[in-house]
This record gives C-alpha cells, sequence and structure tokens, in this order.
C-alpha cells in the first residue's frame, strides 16, 4: 500500500503517490497526484496557476473528475481541460507548458482529479513534443448497474482507447456503488488501484481515498466498494530504469543535465500565448517535480 502524501500548494492541496521510496514506478507510471478535491473561492489568485515549465522524456495526462482548467504549450496548443477528457502531452524532447484557472478564477469553483505521467521507452525518449485532445464522449466505456468504466489510454475491460501510447500500458476510470464488485484487469506484468473517492475491499482488505495498491504480478483479486467509490486502474510493462530531477524523466543522468542547462539559457520554448512569466530551475537537491503535470 503506498499512502498520499498530502501538500498545500498554496490554494490547494495535492496528494503525492508515485514517486515513493519503496515504489518508484507502476509500469510506466512514474509520477501520480491526486490534486484536490477543493472549492476555490471567487478571486482565486494568479499564485495558484502552474506558470510555464519544462519537461522531456515522458507523457503528461491531466483528468479531472470536476472543474476546468487552462492548457497552454510550446507546440501551440491552447485546450480547456474537462471532466473526463484525455489531455495528453507527450514532451519528448522538450516541450513547455502552463496549467491555469482562468475559467473559473472569477466566481470560484470546484477542482478534483489525477495527474500523471508515462515515462517513454528508450526509442521514444526523444520523440517530437506533441499533443492530442479527446473528448470524453470520444472514449470507450460502458455502464452497468452499480458500475461505470471510462478507458483513458490503452485497453482495459475489453475496451481501447484511440489515444496512442508508446509502450504497452492501461489507464481507467472506475465508479462502483456500494456492494458493487468488479475485478482487475490482467494481461499485465504491472498494475496499481488507486482510490480517490470512498473505500473498497480489495481481497478483503480495506482501502481509503488516498491510498494506492500494487498488485501481486498475475493476481487478480476482487474489489469491493464499500461506499460510493472512484478508482483509477493503472498500470502497463516497464521501460527500464529512470531518472526524475524537478520535471525532467530520463534514462540518462546525462540528458538531464543537458535539459537543465536548456531550461536555464531560454533554449526550450515558452508555450504560445503565454511567455510572460515562468518557473525558473530550481538549485540543487531539486524540489519534489511539479505537482501539476
Amino acid at each position: 500500500m503506498i499512502p498520499s502524501r498530502r501538500k498545500d500548494l498554496g490554494g490547494f492541496e495535492v496528494g503525492r503517490v508515485l514517486p515513493w521510496t519503496k515504489r518508484r514506478m507502476v509500469g510506466p507510471f512514474i509520477f501520480f497526484d491526486h490534486m484536490g478535491p477543493v472549492n476555490f473561492p471567487p478571486n482565486v489568485p494568479r499564485t495558484t496557476d502552474v506558470r510555464p515549465h519544462p519537461h522531456i522524456g515522458l507523457s503528461t495526462i491531466t483528468y479531472l473528475f470536476d472543474g476546468e482548467i487552462v492548457h497552454r504549450d510550446s507546440v501551440g496548443f491552447h485546450q480547456l481541460i474537462r471532466p473526463g477528457e484525455v489531455n495528453w502531452m507527450t514532451a519528448g524532447s522538450g516541450i513547455s507548458h502552463s496549467e491555469r484557472f482562468d475559467t473559473i478564477r472569477e466566481q470560484g469553483g470546484a477542482l478534483h482529479g489525477i495527474q500523471a505521467w508515462v515515462a517513454l521507452p528508450d526509442f521514444a525518449e526523444e520523440a517530437d513534443p506533441s499533443f492530442v485532445h479527446f473528448d470524453a464522449t470520444e472514449l470507450p466505456s460502458l455502464a452497468e448497474p452499480g458500475m461505470s468504466v471510462k478507458v483513458i489510454a490503452g485497453s482495459a475491460y475489453g475496451m481501447t482507447s484511440p489515444v496512442k501510447t508508446h509502450s504497452p500500458l492501461f489507464y481507467a476510470h472506475i465508479e462502483l456503488a456500494p456492494g458493487r464488485i468488479t475485478q482487475v484487469c490482467g494481461e499485465y506484468s504491472e498494475r496499481a488501484v488507486y482510490v480517490a473517492k470512498g473505500s473498497v475491499h480489495i481481497d478483503g482488505e480495506l482501502y481509503q481515498a488516498g491510498q494506492m495498491a500494487v498488485l501481486t504480478p498475475g493476481a487478480m483479486p476482487v474489489i469491493t466498494a464499500f461506499d460510493p467509490s472512484i478508482v483509477m486502474m493503472l498500470g502497463g510493462e516497464p521501460v527500464g530504469p529512470r531518472h526524475i530531477w524537478w520535471n525532467f524523466v530520463s534514462s540518462s543522468k546525462d540528458r538531464i543535465e543537458q535539459a537543465k542547462a536548456d531550461w536555464r539559457a531560454g533554449r526550450i520554448k515558452m508555450p504560445v500565448g503565454d511567455d510572460r512569466e515562468f518557473i525558473p530551475l530550481p538549485e540543487d537537491p531539486p524540489p519534489p517535480p511539479e505537482p501539476m503535470s
């Protein structure tokens, strides 16, 4: 069991799950943050926004249950992120982006979601940066009495997401009514279940909101909801050891040093339409990775 470690970002809290001291990754998933839930008051300050910052060697996904975030990146995309949608950004050789609360700044509003990073395999670490968006209605889903499933990426429950990934993985959003039973997806060597809301029994052991269960390879445990619950299932095949420093992920320490020098020298482009401020490179040793992916 991995507990989330809560951190105040000066306006709302996130719970850091991955990386953890005893478990750095689950499949290619190297970073996992639970954002909120929080209700922003009217006139939420701009200091709550995540200013432009860089990434290399990974793909990011900000998945919302509630609220809105405005995404801008150096490839030129300006996208409103809404609940149930996929906004999949591949940093590859280098990208910068910002995530702001422009649409809820004046009147306030709720925010609740998950931010995850997927480490790219060796052959894709220097891929051209890119961004894709899929509406909630474009993602495969099913609804049964007491349960709904949406496949965000990869394949699960007999469904396959349209999101192109660079290595075998899966990521799914499941909602369960009290007493509803389901089983964890198989086929992948590394898998985990994260409880985002409510509480569930996994093979009889209780897991509550903010806890991740990392499963034994090959195990097919039964999940039973104790309360109305939201669980995120994730995993895939390992891509090999990865270094993580601030917002940079790579198989090479030298590549991370180059990324640090590039951001310090301004060689990584700023987000189009959002280039008046940025997060400077931290001093060594770095703080934990920026919670907003």
